[in-house]
């Protein structure tokens, strides 16, 4: 990343990390004396930054651009497990039990990374054991958000599935404009179908109905929703 006149990278670094729950509580000191043990990683598209079974011996933090966590299943299909923007933190599942690396993480775009090994990272979190708390409550939420996937698949129809994850993305990467909410996170529908367990034929089918009534638009791949309380209340529907 580009350090901006008076600003020096490591300035930069701690006000991205700052901003996410496991270090938001850090001061200034702690966070640099963090940041002293992390090296930068630039990364183009689709480039692969390890894969299930490797092993976990670093955590990442996001600068710039979106990571896929994802995996295959036996028949080698690609499930997406999430995906993470500016400001997370990724792989410190493995880094914490000492295991294999749980998914695969690809960049979906150019992305700028922090990496902290592990031999670094564990002394800083077992001197703190109030950053051992936190951590728990970030591996909750991973596992939250796996359950709510595998929920919705068994429970939810299409439809209803991606109008919910639609609202999710519009939740965290909505911008508003005249005509309603555009995700400004471009997503192909391959991921889409990835993401909800479907194939991206059907993902373009439900688009294109709800383009005919006008509830969304597609424009070079950004999705705006128009009217998001019919799409809030497709995503509760079974």
């Amino acid at each position: 990343m580009a350090a901006s006149i008076g600003t020096s990278p490591t300035a930069q670094w701690r006000a991205i990390l700052s901003k996410h729950f496991l270090l938001r509580y850090l001061d200034a000191e702690e966070l640099d004396q963090l940041l002293t043990f992390a090296r930068q990683r630039r990364c183009v598209a689709g480039e692969l930054l390890f894969q299930k079974g490797d092993a976990g011996d670093s955590l990442l933090a996001i600068l710039n651009g979106h990571i896929k966590i994802s995996t295959l299943s036996g028949d080698g299909k690609e499930i997406v497990l999430n995906i993470l923007g500016p400001g997370e933190l990724f792989g410190e599942i493995a880094l914490i039990d000492g295991k294999e690396r749980s998914a695969d993480a690809h960049t979906m775009e150019p992305s700028e990374l922090l990496v902290i090994d592990g031999r670094d990272f564990m002394p800083f979190l077992n001197a703190r054991p109030e950053l051992s708390t936190r951590l728990l409550v970030v591996l909750c939420e991973r596992i939250r958000w796996v359950s709510d996937l595998y929920e919705d698949a068994v429970f939810l129809n299409l439809p209803s599935r991606l109008a919910k994850h639609l609202m999710r993305l519009a939740a965290s990467y909505g911008e508003t404009i005249d005509s309603g909410t555009r995700i400004t996170l471009k997503l192909s529908q391959q991921d889409l179908g990835n993401l909800l367990g479907t194939s991206r034929e059907s993902i373009n089918k439900q688009l294109r109905a709800w383009q005919a009534t006008g509830l969304i638009s597609v424009d070079r791949g950004l999705i705006t929703i128009h009217r998001a309380d019919e799409i809030e209340l497709l995503s509760q529907a079974f």
